[in-house]
């Protein structure tokens, strides 16, 4: 069962991008706090300007980042249904999916793992589909092999 891989997967890969904006918001913290001590006039308004644009940015990915470690938590216990769902491993003929949110490939044996949202295109093809149904994307038909 690649659940529990995949889903480890995801939560690495949250939890490492977690620290990354961390580490940002900690030097544009530092970087706000020197451009305070300068006074060079519009050079330090604009320079002000640009920190706090990138503070908001940063505010903006730190808020989706832990909502999706929100959304991954609702998956420590899942249980499969036989029907593609929040959750599920999909395996088709031609690639293989973990509805749950957003993410980078995952390998587990020999079989790459694309980790998508359930609102994503390809997500919205699969839910609700059952083993040997077939989706068409991108001028491609994939038909369902496994489920778990």
């Amino acid at each position: 069962m690649p659940q529990k891989k995949l889903y480890n997967h995801c939560k690495s890969q949250l939890d490492h991008t977690l620290e990354i904006l961390e580490i940002r918001k900690a030097e544009i913290l530092i970087a706000l706090e020197s451009e305070s001590k300068s006074s060079a006039g519009d050079k330090h308004e604009t320079g002000r300007a640009m920190i706090q644009l990138d503070r908001e940015k940063l505010g903006e990915q730190i808020k989706k980042a832990e909502k999706n470690k929100i959304v991954l938590n609702q998956l420590k216990h899942y249980k499969s249904s036989g029907v593609v769902c929040f959750g599920s491993a999909v395996q088709t003929n031609n690639s293989n999916y973990y509805i749950a949110i957003p993410g980078s490939n995952c390998l587990i044996e020999t079989n790459t793992f694309h980790c998508i949202s359930p609102q994503s295109p390809i997500g919205v093809l699969l839910l609700g589909k059952k083993v040997g149904d077939q989706i068409k994307f991108n001028g491609i038909t994939s038909t369902i092999t496994v489920i778990t």
